[in-house]
């Protein structure tokens, strides 16, 4: 009978950020592939997790992969972590899971921490639709095609970045966004030394120590469209809204920072909605 390999979600920074399930599947684990035995370590004495670690990253060889499917196509039970957040997400492992989940183990996925989610949380732009970009190309027509990309989104775009780096990469954000584009740059999320710096880009990078350290992610607003990105009952929120005695202006400012419309988009339909209500 094929075996069980789960994908465990670990902190990002405070090693109480786990929830119960990922501590009982990784007690209960026969093995726990880490991207670093190191690093995991120190989680598992944190919690008391006694199981055995091995080592697996991005370069483990195929032979390596193999060896974990065949196990796993026996009945054993592994749980795969990364260094910090969720496992997959810019991080190694799609060719074991799809290896194993083509041999018929039952993979499963242990939600919890992600950077990526935490970001966007914390960053105060509208989270209608997101994309993801990982970590941007270092030059070349990679990082100018990504540049483009996030010039053009319509949808809030979050990525990751080197404190090494992330001067250079917010000018280069000013120069394809131009100087009025929000952005967040979340850095030490979850740690002691958590900060998130919001605003356009120039006020951003004024305010972001020169140089700077820790992780850093960092969330682009999009575009504003149009109209809402999903569909909206215009009419029962304003309606909501003005009971609870809320002007046109910040009916407005409800619309753009909550569904990401134009500032003029927004506006009509306020006055649309409360015209119908006359």
């Amino acid at each position: 009978m094929a075996g069980r390999l789960s994908i465990v979600a670990t902190p990002i920074g405070c090693l109480e950020d786990i929830t119960l399930r990922a501590l009982r599947v990784l007690k209960e684990a026969e093995l726990i592939l880490a991207e670093d035995t190191r690093h995991t370590r120190t989680l598992c004495s944190k919690h008391g997790i006694k199981t055995p670690l091995r080592s697996f990253h991005a370069h483990s060889s195929n032979e390596k992969v193999a060896a974990v499917v065949d196990a796993l196509s026996n009945g054993a039970h592994y749980a795969l972590v990364s260094d910090a957040g969720t496992p997959l997400v810019s991080d190694p492992g799609a060719h074991l899971v799809s290896l194993a989940a083509k041999a018929g183990v039952a993979v499963e996925a242990i939600p919890g921490p992600s950077a990526v989610l935490a970001a966007l949380c914390v960053a105060g732009v509208p989270v209608r639709r997101f994309i993801f970009e990982g970590f941007l190309a270092r030059g070349g027509k990679q990082r100018r095609q990504a540049l483009e990309r996030i010039r053009d989104s319509e949808a809030t775009v979050v990525f990751f970045e080197s404190p090494h780096r992330i001067h250079a990469t917010l000018r280069d954000l000013e120069e394809y966004l131009g100087a009025e584009r929000e952005v967040a740059v979340c850095r030490e999320l979850t740690k002691l030394h958590e900060e998130t710096l919001r605003g356009t880009l120039p006020r951003v990078r004024a305010a972001l120590a020169d140089p700077t350290k820790g992780e850093i992610t960092v969330v682009v607003d999009g575009i504003r469209g149009e109209g809402p990105v999903e569909e909206v009952d215009v009419q029962a929120l304003v309606g909501q809204w003005k009971s609870d005695g809320m002007t046109t202006k910040e009916m407005t400012q409800r619309l753009r920072e909550d569904f990401g419309w134009k500032r003029n988009a927004a506006y009509q339909a306020v006055l649309d909605a409360t015209s119908d209500d006359d």
